[in-house]
């Protein structure tokens, strides 16, 4: 190969040399330098990895997928036969915008079981647009019900990627307790202090917005009760009564909800409001669907907004707002994986499969999180109450030295603001006990 000329040599060396500092001011936004794509989850699962690599005897409690006991992906057959039998056309083909109307209709009762029925009944209307997955029908909620620098409103525990989506949207955070103080009316709900961060939102932003992942919370596995689902619920009514100029939305985020004991729970509360109290006008109620986990379908990316109104204008006019949003950011969602739903729940016997493998994947995290809160409480660790899902949760002040400490002990863990969080999906069951009795002696090492 021949040299370069020389002009060009000469212009390469003259070329101006730039520090990433200044390469980074010159070229990004004050906002866009303030962003990092460094995930913690994915830097603990990495952490993780290389130890198996090293030939470490290491347990896996990072990640946010549910493995099987060999540490395989958990993969619904049925859900993986059905898509690779789709026709050619729902293999290549766009989706309409808002998504494959049949799949759109299906998903809402998908999403809210029965209680559809029993909210129709009272004058409820509801719509629903496909999202690339629960965290696109969370960015169309954000974007479009708050305004640029109002606060978004969260339980003070809650999963980290709701920040990125705030901040992506110009949003800042207020927050009320996960677990509630002494003395409050509800073991699960701190009523007052909804009350009151509901009230001082309404005085500084003229809309609210709350997002709330229930049932098997995201990091602690905790679930309301029917109780206090419907505490929760009125009180977002009752601040919508008191001013009715301000808009209320709470934002029902059910991604793990297919692994919860009251899959349809929220169905049942809301169905259960529609039929006992006035629905106040400026309040909307969404809901999060998400095919990642019931449908072991995480890549692919399918999820809903389900919208719930008295008024179908008004419902209409939001679907209008939600699929430009969609349109000016991802364009459309995938079409495969609301076409394999769909014959799923069409198809007697491919349900029933499904439904079999679905049963036996709760069940297997059933057996787990069993044995791990038992172990854990024989040690005397503090885990928060946790109920379903994925997850177990340590709350401490400082996680980084007791995730330290169990990771030089072989386990592997996921260390937030405020705790640890413990993926009981991906610890297989003959690892469970061994994994608290871990976790038991870093937390003791660091008392």
């Amino acid at each position: 190969m021949s040299a370069p000329p020389a002009d060009v040599v000469a212009g390469a060396a003259a070329r101006p040399r730039f520090s990433l500092e200044e390469l980074c001011e010159t070229l990004l936004t004050d906002e866009s330098r303030l962003k990092s794509g460094r995930d913690s989850i994915f830097a603990c699962w990495a952490r993780y990895q290389a130890a198996v690599a090293s030939g470490q005897d290491a347990i896996n409690g990072t990640v946010g997928s549910l493995l099987d006991n060999d540490g395989a992906l958990a993969v619904n057959p049925t859900v993986l036969k059905t898509l690779r039998e789709q026709a050619d056309h729902e293999l290549s083909a766009y989706a309409p915008l808002p998504g494959l109307p049949h799949f759109r209709l299906m998903v809402r009762r998908l999403a809210l079981g029965d209680g559809l029925s029993i909210m129709q009944h009272h004058g409820i209307h509801s719509e629903a647009i496909i999202t690339p997955g629960g965290t696109g029908a969370l960015y169309l909620s954000a974007r479009n019900l708050l305004s640029q620098n109002d606060a978004l409103l969260l339980r003070d525990r809650h999963w980290s990627p709701y920040q990125t989506i705030a901040e992506e949207c110009g949003l800042g955070l207020a927050t009320w307790p996960l677990i509630p103080n002494n003395g409050s009316q509800h073991h699960q709900v701190d009523v007052e202090s909804l009350r009151c961060v509901l009230q001082d939102l309404a005085k500084s932003q003229e809309r609210i917005l709350s997002w709330i992942n229930d049932p098997a919370h995201n990091p602690t596995g905790m679930s309301l009760d029917s109780e206090g689902r419907s505490l929760v619920l009125s009180t977002f009514a009752e601040q919508a009564r008191k001013d009715p100029k301000i808009g209320v939305t709470l934002f029902v985020d059910g991604a793990y909800a297919a692994y919860a004991s009251e899959h349809h729970g929220w169905g049942d509360t809301i169905a259960q409001f529609s039929a006992n109290e006035e629905w106040p006008a400026n309040l909307l109620i969404c809901y999060g669907f998400s095919a990642s986990k019931a449908y072991t379908l995480y890549g692919q990316r399918c999820g809903a907004l389900v919208m719930l109104h008295p008024s179908q204008p008004f419902l209409d006019k939001l679907l209008e707002v939600m699929l430009h949003t969609g349109r000016g950011t991802w364009s459309g969602a995938t079409r495969l994986p609301q076409a394999t739903v769909h014959t799923i729940h069409t198809n007697a016997e491919k349900y029933g499969e499904w439904e079999a493998e679905k049963d036996r994947l709760k069940a297997l995290l059933d057996r787990r999180r069993e044995a791990f809160n038992a172990r854990c409480e024989e040690h005397g660790v503090p885990l928060f109450p946790n109920h379903d899902g994925y997850f177990a949760f340590l709350p401490l002040e400082e996680s980084g030295p007791v995730a330290e400490a169990a990771e030089e002990m072989g386990l592997y863990l996921v260390p937030l603001d405020g705790g640890i969080r413990i993926g009981i999906c991906s610890i297989a069951e003959d690892q469970i006990e061994r994994a608290a009795d871990i976790l038991a002696d870093a937390w003791r090492q660091c008392a």
